[in-house]
């Protein structure tokens, strides 16, 4: 592979994942016997959610079927997986026995907590420490003090003084890829200003804590004002699986654990479940 399509590779994924868009590059690892050309071990293609392609395999059929497995690879949730050409391009019979590596490549995932009581600063803290990308919001300086979080695993926490609410969850969700949020603030009010504001930034998740009662009374206030009937659907309200939580730390493992469950496409079911069918 030449310095310049490594070059244009490299720029294409910092593209990529500075619009949070997710993408797909595929290597050459292993030739068919006997086979030394076109494929190259080490030839590169990068091919995006939009279908745009950067670099090539060294073979056009070949960078078309790749291009037409990509949709199925991301939707496995797979970091990363080995394939032989024959899995996804039958009719190519010539590169039979190929060997490719398809990787994953989409910003690290993030999760907003709008509400730094203490659920939030336990989920914010169980969170950095499973690998998220963590922003904790409040409108109370003392609940964002660095203080508060002085573990190795939470000096990466970004801590956030709301002035406003809507202005600061707003910039912290971005383009909503890869952003997930977890409303858990003190009172009704603060969670209409966060949800009003998470729903027109429409990140992959959204949930919010509180009761039945408590969180269809936001939803109803925000259904009443115009909100996006499909968007607040997709709420994850009351926020968390049931596993009986009782301490904050908890009900925030309980919240945890749905976020990365919608995001690796969980069932949120027990894994031993399969023991009782």
């Amino acid at each position: 592979m030449s310095t310049k399509d490594s070059n244009l590779i490299s720029d294409a994924i910092s593209r990529s994942l500075d619009e949070g868009s997710a993408a797909v590059l595929v290597t050459v690892i292993g030739l068919p016997l006997g086979k030394s050309e076109p494929l190259t071990v080490g030839a590169k293609l990068l091919t995006k959610e939009s279908g745009e392609r950067v670099g090539s395999l060294g073979d056009s059929e070949l960078d078309d079927g790749v291009a037409k497995h990509i949709e199925t690879f991301l939707a496995s949730r797979d970091e990363a997986r080995f394939f032989k050409a024959e899995d996804f391009a039958p009719d190519v019979e010539e590169f039979r026995g190929a060997s490719l590596l398809f990787e994953r490549i989409e910003a690290e995932p993030q999760l907003v907590i709008c509400g730094a009581g203490h659920v939030g600063a336990s989920l914010a803290r169980i969170a950095a420490l499973v690998g998220y990308r963590v922003t904790l919001i409040d409108d109370r300086a003392e609940f964002v003090n660095r203080e508060l979080f002085t573990a190795a695993s939470e000096h990466n926490i970004e801590l956030v003084l709301a002035h406003d609410w809507a202005d600061s969850v707003r910039e912290a969700i971005g383009n909503g890829r890869a952003v997930s949020v977890a409303i858990v603030t003190r009172g009704h009010k603060q969670d209409e200003d966060c949800l009003r504001a998470v729903i027109a930034a429409n990140p992959d998740y959204v949930g919010m804590i509180g009761s039945k009662r408590r969180t269809n009374i936001v939803l109803d206030k925000l259904r009443e004002e115009g909100a996006n009937q499909d968007s607040l659907k997709k709420v994850h309200a009351p926020i968390g699986l049931n596993i009986g939580a009782v301490s904050p730390e908890e009900v925030a493992l309980a919240i945890l654990a749905e976020v990365v469950s919608a995001r690796r496409g969980g069932s949120g079911l027990p894994l031993s479940s399969w023991r009782r069918t």
